[in-house]
């Protein structure tokens, strides 16, 4: 089974920034559309943005809009995922997939996920 990798996560401060990176060793999804979501503990987990094949088109959490930005290289077959403005709230397990459903909002619609990477905000 396909997995992509996560990379990025780390400790900040609250108003911090941190970028992560979603690369597909082995496997191109550069007609794939994609998706960023996050865990919290304790909690499901939950859609934070996605982003079409071509880049021209993406979709972002309310909680998240105007703070996070997607965008994506397909030359390097690689996905991110800028974070500024970063708050308590936004501590996380995150994690990239492959959209394979209908919807850009919905786990149940996305495969090849990785394994992820904690994100963690401090007050």
């Amino acid at each position: 089974q396909v997995q992509l990798v996560e990379s990025g996560g780390g400790l900040v401060q609250a108003g911090g920034s941190l970028r992560l990176s979603c690369a597909a060793p082995g496997r191109t999804f550069t007609s794939s559309d994609k998706g960023w979501f996050r865990q919290a503990p304790g909690k499901e987990r939950e859609f934070v943005a996605a982003i079409n094949w071509s880049g021209s088109s993406t979709y972002y959490a309310d909680s998240v809009k105007g703070r996070f930005t997607i965008s994506r290289d397909n030359a390097k077959n690689t996905m991110y995922l800028q974070m500024n403005s970063l708050k308590p709230e936004d501590t996380a397990v995150y994690y990239c997939a492959v959209r394979r459903g209908t919807s850009y909002y919905n786990v149940e619609s996305y495969d090849y996920w990785g394994q992820g990477t904690q994100v963690t905000v401090s007050s």
